[in-house]
């Protein structure tokens, strides 16, 4: 149990704020290949993670690590061009310290995008899924060890993980972008590793529709913290029972690349509902 846990929050916030007197209501978090977004912002005031006390270092190909604050449409953030994942050899609770970060520094709100798996066989590379749920394959919680370091909210209600509110947002701002947006449920598990075609059709069975090695930590985590969630999985190549040949991380990254411009619209769109 890491008992120093918030007082290493602290020591981050108290950082932060002799950096720059920010205090984002989002936290948003870009995945690997997706950048175009980051023009819409504005008074940008930029810092490395590494450089935060306490952060963890990003590893992963394709995630800077560097944290920009500014305003979109009138709201302040702080957007996280890249994440932290279990694969790295990172502790699960410092894959969520920047949420506990960002939550201290005033954020009531994160947004996460993430490039996944199609699972669900109407799904096409290219396509945009707004998360409805998610199933942890990880086999560990990011709040073991944390959240009974509080006397109260020690188990987190999980039934609403995705706010039906922003969900709605998300809905209206791609109808009226004129974009296709569906729907799906998110299974993750510990990567680094591709799942295999009998691990994708035993998720299929589960009810899964895309899959990936991220989000569901620091979703876990928002809803401890009392925050509204909203997710999006961009589908960067067919699972691995629908996949033609072998997989690898260039063709996710290029197709992220692919539907940056897209999702980019789809979140300044929604930046101006909330």
């Amino acid at each position: 149990m890491d008992r120093d846990y918030f007082k290493r929050v602290d020591e981050a916030v108290h950082y932060i704020l002799g950096r720059a007197k920010v205090s984002p209501k989002v936290m948003l978090v870009l995945s690997g290949g997706i950048s175009k977004f980051l023009s819409k912002v504005e008074d940008k005031i930029s810092i490395t993670a590494s450089e935060i006390p306490n952060f963890p270092k990003p590893t992963a190909e394709g995630h800077s690590g560097k944290i920009t604050f500014g305003r979109v449409s009138g709201v302040d953030v702080a957007v996280f061009q890249g994440r932290f994942h279990y694969y790295e050899g990172h502790k699960m609770s410092d894959i969520v310290f920047p949420v506990f970060v960002m939550n201290k520094l005033g954020a009531k709100i994160l947004i996460l995008t993430s490039a996944t798996g199609g699972i669900n066989k109407d799904l096409s590379v290219g396509d945009i899924v707004l998360l409805k749920d998610h199933i942890n394959f990880m086999g560990t919680n990011p709040l073991i060890g944390i959240s009974t370091l509080l006397p109260e909210n020690q188990f987190p209600d999980m039934t609403d993980a995705y706010s039906k509110r922003l969900r709605e947002i998300a809905r209206t701002s791609a109808h009226e972008l004129g974009m296709e947006l569906k729907e799906g449920v998110y299974i993750a598990s510990s990567g680094p590793s591709y799942e295999t075609p009998a691990e994708v059709k035993a998720f299929r069975m589960l009810g899964a529709d895309v899959a990936g090695m991220s989000v569901v930590p620091e979703i876990t985590a928002a809803k401890f913290l009392k925050m509204e969630t909203l997710a999006f999985s961009c589908i960067a190549n067919p699972a691995a029972d629908l996949h033609p040949g072998g997989m690898n991380h260039k063709e996710v990254l290029e197709a992220m690349r692919g539907i940056d411009e897209t999702l980019s619209r789809l979140l300044f769109k929604i930046f101006g509902y909330l």
